[in-house]
């Protein structure tokens, strides 16, 4: 477990820095599959790397991002995260959110995201 506990961290440092899309591109699966609440999933690494990238451009302004709690269990991490930032289409965006990894050969194959929306 602190095999997934070193990987969840790194992935999140990136997400700090700003590199997101570089946290992707090495820990998520090429079978990925991604829900945000209870919307229809997005299955496979390229259209996920398009809907992040999609996202990640509608961002106007962005004040902060921080892992509030990080949890590994076997083959399983949660974060929840506080989020605060100013989106083209939803306007102003401040919430928390927990974001739930099932990962399969050392990579996230299935994640899915928690947040009132």
């Amino acid at each position: 477990m602190s095999n997934l506990l070193e990987k969840i961290s790194e992935l999140n440092d990136l997400i700090l820095q700003g590199k997101a899309l570089e946290g992707f591109d090495k820990h998520y699966h090429d079978d990925v599959i991604m829900q945000e609440n209870e919307s229809d999933p997005t299955i496979g690494k390229e259209a996920n790397r398009k809907r992040e990238e999609e996202f990640f451009s509608n961002i106007t302004e962005f004040r902060g991002a921080k892992p509030l709690h990080v949890t590994v269990g076997e083959g399983v991490s949660m974060v929840e995260w506080q989020y605060d930032y100013t989106h083209k289409e939803w306007g102003v965006r401040n919430y928390t959110q927990v974001g739930v990894q099932i990962w399969k050969d050392g990579q996230i194959i299935n994640e899915k995201f928690y947040y009132n929306s």
